[in-house]
């Protein structure tokens, strides 16, 4: 596939299936955003009723339980998005992969193969969200100690340039490990393989292929983010001048319009987010699909496949790596 054929297909498989596809990222949307608000709304509605009725000297104490409440309630949405994320992204491979099968999937169906390799889906996004916590807490970590302990402004500001210069560094390494693992998804799903085994397959699939591979996922990512802002900020910034404008002394008439105003914000980023998500889940299917097309010849066996599939006779899945499976002939 060319460059201009990869960049558009995410885009395509949404419009091919929309609504097993669309559907399942808005619900994966809306289950993040409901588990956040049922978490977070009864907490901080619990705070502010405490700080209000509390004396001078208990509001420190009171400020200092609820950072360590939001801290701990801050895991029951994390892993529900963990799982959700994990879900989508099992999802989007089936679609992709089923799609250029000429198959296409209803919800149900989608979902019951995506399940069936959700554990180590799971299992790879906890290990990515751990690290990428644990390096983020540790250069935090570092910046606060030093600043308790060597409270001079001039040492504070020299440990925070630092600091960012590490944080560049780890970015581009980041970027550089994302790419490389970008795949593993696609293989745990399609190839049935675990996550070390995945990671192994990933890293070699994109030998020879970062900057393609790169390039597609930053550019997808621009795209996507721009398209965003562009639909969300307009109508955000259109309400605030309304409200200025129909009730400048802020009052009843202003507050209901920013109400209006920060719901139709959120309802338009949650369906935004729905779209983003599914997008670029099946950037990185389509993208293992094009490298085992040029690594392995991928795309002839698919060819195989469905002509024997067409022709009655029993197949394999194509899917499978290379030794797993022999190849279907398409002649008697």
């Amino acid at each position: 596939m060319g460059f201009g054929t990869l960049l558009w297909a995410p885009f395509r498989t949404l419009r091919r299936n929309p609504a097993p596809v669309f559907g399942t990222g808005l619900v994966v949307q809306l289950v993040s955003a409901v588990a956040t608000a049922v978490v977070f709304v009864p907490l901080f509605v619990w705070i502010f009723g405490r700080v209000e009725t509390a004396s001078a000297a208990d509001v420190d104490a009171i400020l200092s339980g609820a950072v360590g409440w939001i801290i701990l309630l801050s895991l029951v949405p994390i892993a529900i998005s963990v799982v959700a994320g994990a879900f989508l992204q099992g999802v989007m491979v089936v679609e992709v992969a089923s799609g250029t099968l000429g198959e296409r999937l209803s919800f149900g169906a989608l979902w019951r193969r995506a399940a069936a390799r959700i554990w180590p889906l799971i299992g790879w996004t906890l290990i990515v969200g751990a690290v990428v916590g644990g390096v983020f807490a540790l250069v935090v970590g570092g910046v606060i100690a030093v600043a308790v302990i060597f409270p001079d402004p001039a040492t504070v500001l020299v440990v925070v340039l630092l600091a960012l210069a590490a944080l560049l560094g780890l970015a581009v390494l980041g970027a550089w490990l994302g790419t490389k693992l970008a795949l593993v998804p696609s293989v745990i799903v399609l190839e049935r393989a675990g996550v070390a085994t995945a990671v192994r397959r990933s890293w070699t699939l994109t030998n020879g292929n970062f900057w393609r591979t790169f390039g597609l996922i930053l550019l997808v990512g621009v795209i996507l983010s721009f398209a965003a802002q562009v639909v969300v900020q307009p109508v955000s910034l259109l309400g605030t001048i309304l409200a200025i404008l129909i009730d400048p002394t802020a009052g009843e008439t202003y507050l209901a319009i920013s109400i209006g105003t920060t719901v139709a914000t959120l309802v338009l980023s949650v369906l935004i987010g729905a779209i983003t998500a599914v997008v670029q889940a099946a950037l990185i299917a389509v993208i293992y699909i094009d490298l085992r097309m040029r690594t392995e010849g991928l795309d002839l066996e698919l060819e195989r496949h469905v002509e024997a599939r067409d022709a009655g006779r029993p197949v394999d899945d194509p899917y499978l790596p290379p030794s797993e499976h022999d190849p279907v002939t398409t002649w008697s």
